[in-house]
């Protein structure tokens, strides 16, 4: 059956990019660090991004986060989702936006709806029993925990304080909700925690 996955990285501090984020600097000024498990991690950290890739069924992601993925500087044509080749199976993402683009640059492989929880309906639809992953950004992430429509947080913690950037949760007073911990891998480069989220 399938589950919606909240699955992002993140720093110490609690920010899921270095500042300055945007199209040409995805991860923000000193942002890659928050990632280094994916491209410089150990067997253990490679174990946890191809067991996640093999779970997802279907992706949700933000506006701001597509527009730096179908970028110049974005995905290409041979590596996607996952950091994997494009040639593997790779999943429908759908991206949260109230204005869709006109054209795309990596073509179909984003679909374009206007909520969180239209998003994640459409994405069980299409999830064949596998994973919807929420992957970010931030205040995707955030908004459907919010909103009661995940059942799993997946925290990378990368080891680095990074001061500033894009944080993963609001500032401002927002919805709580509570978390049981069911699994964790620590490795030098992040721990990876893996929360129920209680309903």
């Amino acid at each position: 059956m399938s589950q919606v996955v909240v699955d992002i990285s993140v720093s110490l501090d609690g920010y899921v990019t270095g500042p300055s984020a945007g199209p040409g600097n995805g991860l923000g000024d000193g942002g890659e660090a928050v990632h280094d498990w994916v491209f410089k991690g150990n067997d253990a950290d490679r174990a946890v991004l191809d067991s996640a890739f093999d779970a997802t069924g279907a992706v949700v992601q933000g506006r701001n986060l597509f527009d730096v993925i179908d970028g110049p500087d974005g995905w290409s044509e041979e590596m996607g989702y996952g950091a994997k080749p494009t040639g593997e199976v790779n999943p429908p993402i759908f991206v949260v936006t109230h204005t869709p683009p006109s054209q795309t640059r990596l073509g179909d492989r984003f679909r374009f709806v206007g909520s969180p929880a239209e998003a994640v309906a459409q994405a069980l639809e299409v999830a064949d029993g596998k994973d919807v992953v929420v992957m970010g950004g931030g205040q995707i992430c955030h908004a459907v925990l919010a909103a009661g429509l995940a059942d799993v947080l997946r925290l990378h913690v990368a080891s680095v304080v990074l001061g500033s950037g894009t944080p993963l949760w609001p500032t401002e007073p927002s919805t709580g909700f509570a978390v049981e911990l069911v699994d964790s891998v620590s490795t030098p480069a992040a721990q990876h925690l893996t929360y129920r989220v209680v309903k």
